[in-house]
């Protein structure tokens, strides 16, 4: 089952950014809390947006954390997916690819034009995943980003 996050899942999905981090090697570089994700998730003009997939019993066993783009070229917002985790014991069950329908379904019905998300280019088990589903990478583009320090001197702080 997918359903949208509530104010209670946010310890789980905190959870959920950690174990993830592990998994991309970088565990040390999740400065998220509790109180972040409540207010940016749940505050009163929330920007970012979340769905959980439950197991049968009706456990959290993963999660999509996800903003609106917008594309200039199509004129349309599109959904960018920031994080996708399931938990390693849930993997295979169909979790990840609900998560990743209704997040398409949600696109679909509101007219956007793109559903796009980064996945490390070591992580095969994820490519061919999202190959099987259809996603084709966009190899031509290459992601930059400013963070820190760097963030902070091109900024002027």
């Amino acid at each position: 089952m997918i359903r949208e996050a509530t104010v209670e899942d946010v310890p789980t999905m905190l959870r959920f950014v950690r174990e993830l981090a592990e998994y991309e090697r970088e565990a040390d570089q999740v400065k998220a809390t509790e109180e972040q994700l409540r207010r940016d998730l749940f505050g009163e003009s929330p920007a970012v947006f979340a769905h959980i997939a439950e197991d049968a019993s009706g456990e959290a066993v993963g999660f999509a954390l996800w903003f609106l783009s917008y594309s200039t070229w199509e004129g349309r917002h599109g959904i960018y997916l920031e994080d996708l985790y399931v938990t390693p014991e849930a993997r295979g069950g169909g979790h990840g690819k609900a998560l990743l329908q209704r997040l398409a379904a949600i696109a679909v019905e509101r007219g956007y034009g793109r559903f796009e998300w980064s996945v490390l280019d070591w992580n095969e088990p994820s490519i061919g995943f999202y190959k099987g589903l259809g996603a084709r990478a966009q190899d031509e583009w290459t992601v930059y980003r400013l963070a820190g320090d760097t963030l902070r001197s091109v900024g002027g702080g």
